[in-house]
């Protein structure tokens, strides 16, 4: 029997191509075949839920060379880790919208780079109806897999996302199962909350390959299970119930002899993975190729080994290969 190809979900849209969570990175990903996109959400101060990688956005937006904003510059802890620059929590949604975009990989990704500081910030509102009208103009239904980032953290200071995320997702249509929807995050409990309240949607638990999830440390110190625990026979048995499936780092299908996939699916359970990108700088290291880090490597064997674990679904940057890959 033939194998069934994985979802292609757009990974940020087609960052490989357009400054990641910008419109025209959306838009293109939908015109390039995805069967979903992946949007990243954190707050702003006045409980908007935007569309950013991470709450710390020097990386991604022109907020640096805003002198207006120069002052709110400062350092936090994010899930334990000690980070310096802008947050989104320390600015309202009107303040946000004033800013523009920018390639966070400009040393590799310079074609997209050149797009830099033409486009706003998108709200999580924004990006729920591009999709519902991409999915009219190309005529499939195109999903979303919606990433919650930082949500303990976020809770610690008041702007708990599991209530704005149902909010909005009832208000723009999306809660009550009849577009598809997935909704994905590396702490477990947010994705217990939004269950929960009765959202409609597939609910994906995130897997690093190293390290242990934040709202597990938080709440019980040295004694919370890794990532890895998760995906062990016992781990995986402890989520069936709770989750509908996991979305692992690459890194964890390509180990030699891993059983992941077989023992998820062997519990009902989907599996996910990201991300697949063509360039060196990601590549493992067997297919790596010359040119640098921003060339080309032997992707393709690297996606090979990627497509015959049997994964349910598969995130990329760049829609065009993906699609033509996974589904040739």
């Amino acid at each position: 029997m033939p194998r069934k190809s994985p979802l292609v979900i757009g990974h940020r849209g087609a960052p490989g191509y357009r400054p990641e969570h910008s419109r025209s990175s959306y838009e293109l990903a939908l015109a390039m075949g995805v069967d979903a996109v992946e949007p990243d959400i954190v707050a702003t101060k006045d409980g908007v839920l935007v569309i950013r990688h991470e709450n710390e956005i020097s990386g991604t937006t022109d907020v640096a060379q805003r002198p207006e904003y120069a002052e709110r510059r400062t350092t936090k802890r994010i899930d334990g880790v000690a980070l310096t620059g802008w947050f989104t929590e320390d600015f309202t949604w009107d303040e946000l919208s004033t800013l523009r975009t920018r390639e966070r990989l400009p040393k590799i990704r310079r074609s997209s780079a050149s797009f830099d500081d033409g486009q706003p910030i998108l709200r999580l509102r924004d990006l729920l109806d591009l999709v519902r009208e991409g999915s009219d103009e190309h005529g499939r239904e195109i999903g979303v897999v919606l990433e919650i980032k930082h949500a303990t953290y976020f809770e610690s200071i008041g702007l708990a996302l599991a209530p704005l995320i149902e909010r909005e997702l009832r208000e723009s249509g999306w809660a009550d199962g009849e577009l598809p929807l997935i909704i994905e995050a590396f702490e477990s409990t947010v994705l217990r909350q939004l269950r929960e309240r009765g959202v409609a949607a597939s609910f994906v638990y995130l897997i690093e390959a190293t390290g242990k999830p934040f709202d597990l440390v938080a709440a019980h110190g040295k004694a919370a299970p890794s990532y890895r625990d998760a995906v062990t026979p016992a781990g995986l048995d402890a989520l069936v119930g709770k989750v509908d499936g996991i979305s692992v780092n690459k890194r964890m299908l390509l180990e030699q002899g891993n059983r992941i996939v077989a023992d998820a699916h062997a519990r009902g359970l989907k599996v996910f993975t990201w991300t697949a990108r063509p360039e060196n700088a990601f590549l493992s290291p067997e297919y790596r190729t010359g040119g640098g880090k921003s060339a080309y490597g032997d992707y393709e064997s690297e996606w090979s080994a990627i497509a015959a674990s049997g994964v349910d679904g598969v995130f990329v940057d760049h829609p065009d290969l993906a699609v033509s890959f996974f589904r040739g």
